[in-house]
């Protein structure tokens, strides 16, 4: 790493506050018939981690594969001062009902085309080809930093250990200057 690198990281804030937003059609449908316990091994590996790491999760909640259900989240995130970071986990594939990417994407100021880049070479090692499937992205908006991820638990962990966390405190730091 650079010594400008090292400086800037260096400046960075420490521990930084997160969002968590699952995007599942199927899990929304089991909370709104009002099951008491929805299994969400993805979202909880990603809470589990960033607790881990010393971060603070402000909240973590299923919305559908819905236009509208994602832009509220989007305006949510971006209305919240005490937030920094925004995780959008899942519908980020290629079916038909994979919106989150082209949801979340006209919201930011800025994208961070490498994120998604390094995400899939990483998920190379780990899956092999099928790592094309990913659209896995990250930006800036309204000085926050926002990625969306695959939902399953191993993507997510991958992420979150190889590129969030290492990442996130530097990107919030030069998207609030």
């Amino acid at each position: 790493m650079s010594e400008s690198s090292k400086a800037h990281k260096a400046k960075a804030p420490k521990k930084l506050n997160f969002g968590i937003y699952i995007c599942s059609t199927s899990r929304y449908k089991q909370i709104e018939q009002g099951e008491k316990e929805v299994s969400d091994v993805g979202g909880d590996t990603i809470v589990d981690l960033l607790e881990k790491a010393g971060q603070k999760v402000l909240f973590k909640k299923i919305v559908a594969d819905d236009e509208t259900m994602i832009q509220d989240a989007v305006m949510y995130t971006m209305g919240l001062s005490a937030l920094d970071v925004a995780i959008f986990s899942g519908g980020t594939g290629i079916t038909p009902t994979d919106i989150t990417i082209e949801t979340v994407l006209p919201f930011l100021d800025k994208v961070l085309p490498g994120f998604g880049e390094f995400f899939r070479r990483i998920s190379f090692d780990h899956v092999g080809s099928a790592a094309v499937l990913s659209r896995a992205i990250a930006g800036v908006a309204k000085g926050k930093a926002i990625f969306c991820i695959p939902g399953s638990p191993d993507a997510a962990k991958t992420a979150l250990e190889m590129l969030i966390l290492p990442e996130a405190p530097h990107i919030v730091k030069h998207a609030r200057e």
